[in-house]
């Protein structure tokens, strides 16, 4: 084999499977997330998941806005003002919660970051919904085993809601 063919194959990795998308369009979403404020989309891809099921499809994350550094950029930076996107009946339930769901996304963060999150009642930007994954059936034993341990429940509400839970987790399990 030639030098020229070693030297190329050295410096090409292989990479095996696919590649994620994230990867393949982190470059290209950069500018526009930062024009917002955001360093990378982590916080828009992650939102669902950090303010939870309620604000999930709600709300949305609309800018951060950073103070000046009055300091020349030197230490930890003041935490910023999240501007969030909300319709109008849960912009008030997002109020009463603001603490906590400030606290989510700080938590996210690792550092304090948002020190404010000012509401915006505005129509939501819709975005594709999440596919949920499908789950699989329970064969006998699994059946029976669940089964088994919702004999103890009185309550259809509430053997119910268990029943569905126990179902999603044993079908998440794999066999």
């Amino acid at each position: 084999m030639s030098e020229k063919s070693q030297g190329s194959q050295s410096s090409f990795a292989r990479r095996r499977g696919a590649k994620p998308l994230a990867d393949l369009i982190g470059g290209v979403m950069a500018p526009a997330c930062r024009k917002r404020g955001f360093a990378t989309a982590d916080l828009l891809a992650q939102w669902p998941d950090i303010v939870g099921e309620r604000y999930g499809e709600t709300t949305q994350p609309e800018a951060l806005h950073w103070p000046r550094r009055q300091d020349g950029g030197s230490g930890i930076p003041e935490p910023a003002t999240l501007v969030v996107r909300c319709d109008g009946p849960s912009a008030l339930f997002l109020q009463h919660e603001l603490p906590q769901v400030m606290q989510r996304i700080n938590t996210f963060f690792g550092w304090a970051a948002v020190g404010r999150i000012k509401i915006v009642q505005k129509p939501l930007k819709h975005l594709p919904q999440r596919a949920t994954p499908t789950l699989r059936a329970l064969d006998e034993a699994e059946e029976a085993e669940l089964k088994g341990r919702l004999d103890a429940v009185d309550e259809a509400p509430l053997r119910a809601a268990l029943d569905r839970l126990g179902r999603a987790i044993i079908a998440r399990r794999r066999k």
